[in-house]
């Protein structure tokens, strides 16, 4: 991508509940393989950049790190703070984003980015973690991808009504698009971190017609507040084309989560 994508920190607003409830959380063995592949210990720094609702926060704390909590919006973190309260789990959070980090900002050992360098200026936020992330340490960019298989169809259709209300358009899907998928290969062997290592775990669970139009809400593409009056209609459309798939309402979702963590590369 030639331009970051405009800033826009309260770009989830209207997408919090949805995200909180219905995204993709990453399983506690993928993190458990990136705690093991740089042999961090409990109590080391991890700052999670873009948390969300502590979709990294989260299991990082339970596996015994001091974690901060970063996001620009102020309803994620809150929606963190309360998950974690339950829980019994201490997090430090930070309203904040890549646009706002300062040189005298860590040291961290990790910095973990969930779902979220596609908003980031890629090339200035890698020059800052530079300068905050502990020599040793690391960057570790978790996602999750749809292997094109007949139990993911649905979402499939997911991507071509958001398509229809204007998802395409938006400049990380078009990137994607022409990729044919997410890369961060490009962006981190123009920085300091080129010693890289990629991670997955993948899973198969139910997911309910309820959950996929969840889902759906809580991209930002297609976020209430992004369809604004044709919410509903987007809705409609797409539970039409789900119940035509599965009249029974009976779906499956195969999904990869991937980690790739990247150092700094000091020979063999």
């Amino acid at each position: 991508m030639d331009k970051p994508v405009p800033y826009d920190p309260r770009r989830f607003q209207s997408a919090v509940p949805y995200y909180v409830r219905h995204r993709l959380g990453y399983p506690e063995r993928l993190i458990a393989r990136v705690i093991a592949l740089l042999r961090m210990a409990p109590g080391e720094a991890v700052l999670d950049l873009g948390a969300g609702p502590g979709s990294l926060s989260l299991p990082f704390a339970r596996a015994g790190m001091a974690v901060t909590a970063a996001d620009p919006e102020p309803e994620m973190l809150a929606a963190a703070h309360e998950i974690a309260e339950a829980e019994g789990l201490c997090l430090q959070y930070w309203q904040g984003g890549s646009y706002d980090l300062t040189p005298g900002m860590g040291p961290f050992d990790l910095v973990a980015i969930g779902r979220a360098f596609h908003w980031m200026d890629r090339a200035a936020t890698l020059t800052m973690l530079d300068r905050i992330v502990r020599p040793g340490g690391a960057v570790a960019f978790f996602h999750d991808a749809h292997p094109v298989l007949p139990e993911n169809e649905w979402f499939k259709i997911v991507c071509k009504v958001g398509d229809r209300y204007g998802r395409a358009a938006q400049p990380h899907i078009a990137e994607r698009k022409a990729l044919g998928h997410r890369r961060y290969e490009p962006s981190l062997y123009q920085s300091a971190f080129t010693q890289l290592d990629g991670l997955s775990v993948t899973i198969r669970r139910p997911i309910s017609e309820d959950e996929i139009v969840g889902r759906a809400f809580s991209q930002s593409t297609t976020a209430p507040d992004k369809l604004g009056a044709r919410a509903d209609a987007f809705e409609a459309e797409l539970r039409e084309r789900l119940r035509a798939l599965s009249p029974e309402g009976v779906f499956v979702e195969i999904a990869e989560l991937v980690a790739l963590v990247a150092r700094r590369n000091h020979g063999p």
